[in-house]
C-alpha cells in the first residue's frame, strides 16, 4: 500500500540516510503560499545535510513515502485534504481519500518504510483541562510503542506542559535535550521545566539511538528537544494563550478542537510572529534530523 517516490526508492536500495517528514504542518499548519514554499525549502535543507527527505502523505487511498514535485503541489493547494492520525489510516485509504499525516501516522508510517529519523515542529501531549476532559494526543502513545527518534522544539505551549513531561516519564520515552537542559516549550526557548539529559552533538544523539536498540529497547521511540534559537517574545506569547484560551471557552470549543484553535488564535494575533517561530522551528529540526540521520548511517 505503500507507493516511495523516486528519490527515496533509490535511497532506501542504497542505504542512504532518510528523514520523515510530516505534511500536515504542509496542508494544515501554514498558509498559502508560504506552505509550499517552506515545504519546498524543507526538503532541501534535509538534503543540503546530506540527508534524502521523505514527506509523508495519502493521496487517493495510496500512502506516499516521499512526494513528486506535483504530488507536493498537490498535499499543498488541495481543498478537502484531511488530516489523518493513526486511526483513520485504513479508513482514509480504503475510502481512497487524501489527507495529510499527523506526528502519530507519519511515525507508523516511516517505520513501516524502515525509516527511524523524524523531524517535526512540535509534539502533541496533554491537554490543558485534561483532568476533566482526559484529552491527550496520540503522539504520546505512538512515541510509547513506535521505534522511531523524532527531533521537535518540545511540545506545543498551548498544552499542559508539566502533564506531557509526567506522561512521557511513564511512556518510558526519552527526552534528549539538544545543546540545552530545559525543555523547550515550542514557542518559546524554555516551557520552565528542566531535563535529565542532554547532549551536544548529533554523533552522540545517534550514539544513544544506536544503544537502545543494541540493548533490545525496539519497541518505543525517543524523543530529541531541540529549542528555537529565536523566540517568540515571552510576554506575547503569555497575553495570547490567555486571550487565546478565554475565546475557546466563549466559543464552546472543547477536546481534539482546541489545539488548532489555539493555534489559528496565535497566527491571526502576532503579527506574524508565530508563523515566523513556526517555519523557523521546521527548518532548524529538519537540519539536525538530517545530521543524525547522516551520523547514524555512519556507524
Amino acid at each position: 500500500m505503500i507507493r516511495y517516490s523516486n528519490e527515496v526508492g533509490a535511497a532506501l536500495r542504497s542505504g542512504a540516510p532518510l528523514v520523515a517528514l510530516e505534511s500536515t504542518i504542509i496542508s494544515h499548519g501554514l498558509p498559502r503560499p508560504t506552505n509550499l514554499t517552506v515545504a519546498r525549502d524543507v526538503e532541501e535543507i534535509v538534503r543540503a545535510h546530506g540527508a534524502i527527505p521523505a514527506t509523508i502523505a495519502i493521496i487517493d487511498g495510496e500512502i506516499h513515502v516521499g512526494l513528486e514535485e506535483q504530488e507536493l503541489i498537490r498535499v499543498a493547494n488541495e481543498e478537502g485534504i484531511s488530516k489523518a492520525s493513526i486511526r483513520d489510516l485504513a479508513l482514509v485509504t480504503a475510502r481512497k481519500l487524501s489527507a495529510a499525516t499527523t506526528v502519530a501516522a507519519t511515525s507508523h508510517i516511516a517505520h513501516l518504510a524502515g525509516i527511524s529519523i523524524f523531524a517535526t515542529g512540535g509534539l502533541g501531549g496533554v491537554h490543558r483541562g485534561a483532568q476533566e476532559s482526559w484529552d491527550e494526543s496520540a503522539d504520546l502513545h505512538s512515541l510509547a510503542n513506535i521505534p522511531v527518534l523524532v527531533v521537535s522544539a518540545g511540545a506545543k505551549s498551548i498544552l499542559d506542559v508539566a502533564a506531557t513531561l509526567e506522561r512521557l516519564e511513564t511512556l518510558s520515552v526519552p527526552i534528549i535535550g539538544f545543546r540545552t537542559s530545559r525543555f523547550p516549550g515550542f514557542y518559546l526557548a524554555d516551557s520552565g521545566f528542566d531535563l535529565e539529559y542532554r547532549v551536544d552533538s548529533p554523533k552522540e544523539i545517534a550514539a544513544m539511538w544506536s544503544a537502545r536498540n543494541e540493548l533490545g529497547i525496539t519497541r518505543s521511540g525517543m524523543v530529541v528537544a531541540n529549542p528555537v534559537v529565536n523566540q517568540m517574545d515571552p510576554t506575547l506569547h503569555a497575553r495570547t494563550l490567555e486571550n487565546g484560551m478565554k475565546e475557546a471557552t466563549k466559543n464552546s470549543i472543547t477536546g481534539k478542537a482546541v489545539t488548532p484553535f489555539l493555534l489559528d488564535y496565535f497566527h491571526r494575533n502576532t503579527g506574524g510572529e508565530s508563523l515566523r517561530v513556526n517555519i523557523d522551528i521546521i527548518k532548524a529540526n529538519a537540519a539536525l534530523a538530517a545530521d543524525i540521520a547522516v551520523a547514524l548511517n555512519q556507524k
